[in-house]
């Protein structure tokens, strides 16, 4: 599939990969510094969102079509291999795709979201075993959650932006007491400072365009990634690789950082940033592109 993309610059090529509610646009602060730094950024509009195409058919937003869009990316602009950055959902992507076509593969860095080992058990069995109510769970059943996020875009996205900051899990996970997911939200007293009404307003008239269906989809297909991912039980990235996270991230567990470097043995490099949230890319992106230059100048192309 044909991703709409945004490119700056000249150079290796280093593919900035978005996650959930997020476009393309949620680089804006990284794609001008790697290209001062003399590479060739590009961030698309991943599957299901923005200005890409949204296919209305759930299992068409599998691992395998997510990290296969990305390899046709690279075709389309004529290279072998690149650097891939991913946050949130971006970052599964991302190192599903280190598993998939190492070779492809100049380097890996993954901001918010650890690498994890495929489970013996499947991923909606393991959370159902684990919470009365996850926001995963509340995600499965087509339509309702698009209906809640949908119903309106600016408040959705306001409260998730002001509120995933503080290290606070508890509207994400908690007792199944009727309520969806956007009432679980806190009211942030105002926008972050990293946030400009102008920002907000970019990322409400996309979802108020698109609907939040095409990046729901993505977890209407956990399970079944669970099950295309089977032949790499086992398997670690080998591929050179950076972590960036934030200590006030509420679905980062950061204990587990430190054993990371057991399933990725070419770790360069595990940042935490102190007080930072899970948007970490556009709250703190000074350091976070300081961190990412430092990586992308240590491996090799």
């Amino acid at each position: 599939m044909k991703l709409r993309y945004t490119s700056q610059g000249d150079g290796p090529l280093v593919v900035f990969c978005h996650g959930f509610p997020e476009l393309s646009y949620s680089w804006r602060h990284q794609l001008p510094a790697v290209a001062a730094a003399g590479y060739r950024a590009v961030a698309p509009d991943q599957r299901g969102y923005g200005l890409s195409p949204i296919p209305s058919a759930i299992e068409d937003y599998d691992i395998v079509q997510l990290t296969d869009d990305l390899l046709e990316l690279l075709d389309d602009l004529g290279e072998e291999r690149a650097a891939f950055v991913g946050h949130d959902w971006g970052s599964l992507v991302v190192w599903s795709l280190a598993l998939r076509a190492p070779e492809r593969v100049a380097g890996v860095a993954a901001l918010s979201v650890l690498f994890q080992r495929r489970g013996q058990m499947s991923p909606l069995a393991a959370i159902r075993k684990a919470f009365p109510w996850f926001y995963m769970l509340y995600f499965q059943e087509p339509g309702v959650a698009d209906a809640d996020l949908g119903r309106d875009p600016a408040t959705t996205l306001r409260r998730m932006m002001g509120s995933l900051t503080s290290g606070d899990p508890t509207a994400l996970v908690g007792e199944d007491d009727g309520r969806g997911f956007v009432e679980r939200l806190p009211e942030p007293g105002g926008l972050p400072g990293w946030l400009t009404q102008d920002d907000l307003d970019h990322y409400v008239e996309a979802f108020t365009r698109t609907g939040f269906t095409g990046g729901i989809n993505w977890y209407r297909n956990i399970d079944r990634n669970w099950d295309l991912m089977a032949d790499y039980d086992g398997a670690r990235i080998t591929v050179p690789a950076l972590f960036i996270g934030g200590t006030a991230d509420p679905t980062l567990r950061t204990e587990r950082v430190a054993k990371l470097a057991e399933w990725v043995p070419d770790l360069r490099g595990a940042v935490l940033l102190e007080g930072a949230g899970h948007w970490i890319q556009q709250e703190r992106p000074d350091e976070v592109n300081a961190a990412l230059l430092t990586f992308l100048k240590d491996i090799s192309w």
